[in-house]
């Protein structure tokens, strides 16, 4: 009974601010995949070119971003990608500016997002198109035209379930953006545990509310996949 007392307590207390939290997450994880679907596009579209340089390209890309560990990636677009900007461009000697270029947490973790799921993006992509019968891009259209008005449509169909899956799993890699300082979810957590001393009750509310989000996002991607099935039959 005390326990369920306490839980009460930090739900009275802290809901509205993990709530809020969960939001950042949701706008990051949407952020990320927002760019991470236009590079997807572009290196999934370079990947199936019948050009060696365009398909190097693309499988340089996918992986190096796949090889690199998320919070490796998390560090390096935080910190080092501005101290090499500015030590390139040396800003404050040149334009006289006072001040230096930096990331916010929102824009680092949004950069971070993008280029990790991008990979995964490229290759989904990739494999969309490839479903697609070759012989529909001779159908007596340019190739760009082809590739916009038959070929892409009809991959997309089948990239949506991959897609919201893949939405899933970034929303679950929101969580390491908490070493950078973003307040999603986690990083939120920690402070409340930090403030309450209660890691049982404070974490068995978030593992909740993310079992709950993503329970939810699964079954729309299960119920877009039957509905695409049956539009295919």
């Amino acid at each position: 009974k005390g326990a369920c007392c306490h839980l009460a307590r930090i739900i009275t207390n802290y809901g509205g601010l993990l709530l809020a939290a969960m939001g950042q997450t949701l706008l990051l994880a949407l952020c990320g995949l927002f760019f991470a679907c236009i590079l997807g596009l572009v290196f999934g579209i370079l990947s199936v070119l019948k050009n060696r340089a365009c398909n190097i390209i693309a499988t340089v890309f996918v992986d190096i971003i796949r090889g690199v560990p998320m919070i490796v990636l998390a560090f390096y677009v935080y910190f080092a990608v501005p101290m090499l900007l500015n030590n390139i461009l040396h800003l404050n000697t040149m334009l006289g500016m006072k001040g230096q270029i930096t990331f916010s947490a929102l824009q680092a973790g949004t950069i971070c997002l993008a280029l990790n799921c991008g990979a995964y993006m490229a290759e989904i992509i990739r494999a969309g198109i490839e479903s697609v019968d070759k012989g529909q891009m001779e159908a007596g259209l340019p190739y760009w035209r082809a590739m916009y008005r038959v070929v892409l449509p009809q991959a997309i169909r089948t990239m949506i379930p991959s897609i919201i899956n893949q939405f899933i799993i970034t929303l679950k890699d929101t969580s390491i953006l908490s070493v950078i300082g973003f307040p999603e979810l986690v990083n939120t957590a920690k402070n409340v545990v930090a403030n309450t001393m209660s890691a049982f009750q404070v974490w068995t509310i978030v593992a909740v509310m993310y079992l709950v989000v993503i329970t939810l996002l699964s079954r729309l991607a299960k119920k877009v996949e039957r509905r695409l099935n049956r539009g295919r039959q």
